[in-house]
């Protein structure tokens, strides 16, 4: 079993930063992809950010610039920094970790999603 706790979220200004984190926990083996997606009220979930076992990192065009995700595998955590938010940028934020987990004894591939935190941002 995977664990995944999402912190960071809040109401903040236009312009403003926000920091998200996503810590993984269980048995876990290896963590391959790590991203960040967002669903705003009436819309599909999207992706914003995501970041490889390599570090390579991939953006969605509505946040190159702004955003930026890094990962500390020696935490099992990936992080979303958020700089000059926009109100466009409100929705709920969740993350996705990707990797095996198992034991001496077994082993499988994971998909697990976080609860999701909400990001607002006001004009």
């Amino acid at each position: 079993q995977v664990q995944l706790v999402e912190s960071g979220g809040g109401l903040v200004q236009a312009g403003g930063s926000l920091r998200l984190s996503c810590a993984a926990s269980g048995s876990i083996i290896n963590i391959n992809a790590m991203g960040w997606y967002r669903q705003a009220p009436g819309k599909q979930r999207e992706l914003v950010a995501a970041i490889t076992s390599g570090s390579s990192t991939n953006y969605a065009d509505s946040v190159k610039g702004r955003f930026t995700i890094s990962r500390d595998n020696a935490k099992n955590t990936v992080y979303l920094q958020m700089n000059s938010l926009k109100p466009e940028d409100t929705a709920v934020y969740y993350c996705n970790v990707k990797g095996v987990h198992g034991s001496a004894w077994w082993r499988d591939e994971f998909d697990y999603w976080g609860q999701g935190t909400q990001v607002t941002v006001s004009s």
